[in-house]
């Protein structure tokens, strides 16, 4: 009897593809939903890129010194653990910029809310966008968006002021600016206070809880619910134009372009969310991963990112690492492509997971990464016990979900050169569902000869025989 393919044939070495490949081939294929446009005057995105790089010009300049000047390991740089420039440091680069220590600080901290420069322990280093600033105008989008989105600490709240009533105030900030985006236009700030208003009482509205049993007597309200909204509006305000999304003068703001377009993207983001079959964005992490399950992987990505969008990074993060650290081999390649989108503010948590067997193979990629190795080669910081042990685990997440030709086609993703070596190293590392994973590619597999010693090899782990 012949088989196709021979006994001990050398596998076809290939690069191991992306671990959510298993749902995106796995699913049946869905009605794609049209790319929405954006409002109607919005410029073109290579306009909006040009103005993001003007309103980050500074930010860049300084990265770009710091890039140049100061070099990977140099000490001295940063002096607090949190990359902050030292003195001498912020003192060196206003004399060779021609700039004030106020100006280059302030160009730092820019940078570094875009993503221009990368905090990693208490060094920093230069980000993915700044190196594809001048030619990738997605990158330059997302940079201003990231900083958009960190308009509350682009410019410190002024003093005096509640941290609960500026911390509502942050809150219904979006209520706001989808206001004034629906608007199209300068609206007067006498009503955009009396929205932000309203919308603070909503959500104090919200926290409240009907006691059971007796009532207790009416407290004073707290010092917050007192303090007038009028000051934090104004700084509100006077921070997102700091930032480029809005202009205000003659009572009145406006959204600039450049802002209108990010408010549209963000309401567009909760949209697709909410008409996800699973209603997304208010699962739990582990529901939300199964609905993206059935997504494609742009698709996914918007769903990633508009759940986080809907929580706070801490909490969203620790739910997808515990997600990951559940029996579904497939969530957990789902989970850290879910914290991909999160980046930078995920990694102190991604470290953290490394002692675990079960998720160091995928912290591992994710860091690798995330410091700026290129996806195909990424797989080159696992040692070979742990990329076997990823194999496995995937292969688990195709047996589960996937179809047998899946199964079958990742066998030539393993690094062994030979079936019999990847056997041999299988066995040896021990994961929890290698039986079933070795039942189910003999099934698959079309070589009887190559089936039969798949089985033999399940057979022997199944009983601990060597």
């Amino acid at each position: 009897m012949t088989s196709r393919i021979p006994r001990d044939s050398r596998l076809r070495l290939v690069r191991p593809r992306p671990l959510a490949a298993a749902p995106r081939a796995v699913n049946q294929r869905r009605p794609r939903r049209a790319a929405p446009r954006p409002p109607e005057g919005t410029p073109a995105r290579s306009e909006l890129a040009r103005m993001a790089r003007s309103g980050l010009a500074g930010a860049v300049r300084v990265a770009r010194w710091a890039d140049a000047t100061l070099g990977p390991g140099r000490a001295g740089a940063t002096s607090d653990g949190k990359a902050t420039l030292s003195d001498a440091t912020a003192e060196r680069a206003a004399r060779e910029l021609g700039l004030t220590v106020a100006q280059v600080r302030a160009d730092w901290d820019t940078a570094r809310l875009a993503g221009l420069v990368e905090v990693h322990g208490d060094s920093a280093r230069p980000g993915w966008r700044l190196r594809a600033w001048d030619r990738d105008d997605s990158a330059v989008l997302r940079g201003w968006v990231a900083l958009f989105d960190a308009w509350s600490l682009a410019h410190p709240e002024p003093a005096g002021h509640e941290p609960a009533a500026v911390a509502e105030v942050v809150s219904a900030m979006p209520q706001v600016l989808s206001f004034l985006q629906l608007s199209a236009g300068p609206v007067p700030l006498a009503q955009l206070l009396d929205l932000l208003e309203q919308r603070v009482t909503e959500l104090r509205t919200e926290r409240c809880e009907v006691p059971y049993g007796p009532r207790p007597e009416p407290e004073t309200p707290a010092a917050a619910e007192d303090a007038p909204l009028a000051p934090l509006l104004d700084w509100a305000l006077h921070a997102l134009a700091s930032v480029g999304a809005l202009t205000c003068g003659d009572g009145q703001a406006t959204l600039t372009p450049l802002g209108s377009w990010a408010v549209w993207v963000k309401l567009e983001q909760i949209c697709v969310a909410a008409q996800s079959p699973a209603g997304n964005i208010e699962q739990s992490a582990e529901d939300m991963l199964r609905g993206c399950a059935q997504l494609r992987p742009n698709a996914a990505r918007a769903e990633y990112r508009a759940w986080l969008a809907a929580r706070p990074v801490g909490s969203a993060v620790a739910e997808l690492l515990a997600a990951a650290r559940g029996d579904d081999a497939l969530l957990r390649g789902l989970a850290f492509e879910a914290l991909r989108v999160v980046g930078a503010p995920a990694e102190p948590d991604v470290r953290a997971v490394l002692d675990e067997p079960t998720l160091r193979p995928y912290a591992l990629l994710w860091l690798a990464e995330h410091d700026g190795a290129d996806p195909e080669d990424a797989h080159e910081v696992l040692t070979r016990e742990e990329a076997t042990w990823l194999w496995v685990d995937t292969a688990a997440a195709v047996a589960d979900h996937g179809e047998a030709s899946m199964l079958v086609r990742h066998l030539e993703s393993a690094v062994q050169p030979t079936v019999p070596a990847l056997l041999d190293e299988v066995r040896a590392v021990g994961h929890p569902r290698t039986v079933q994973v070795l039942v189910a590619l003999a099934a698959a597999h079309p070589d009887p000869a190559l089936a039969k010693a798949v089985r033999r090899a399940a057979f022997q782990v199944h009983t601990g025989r060597s």
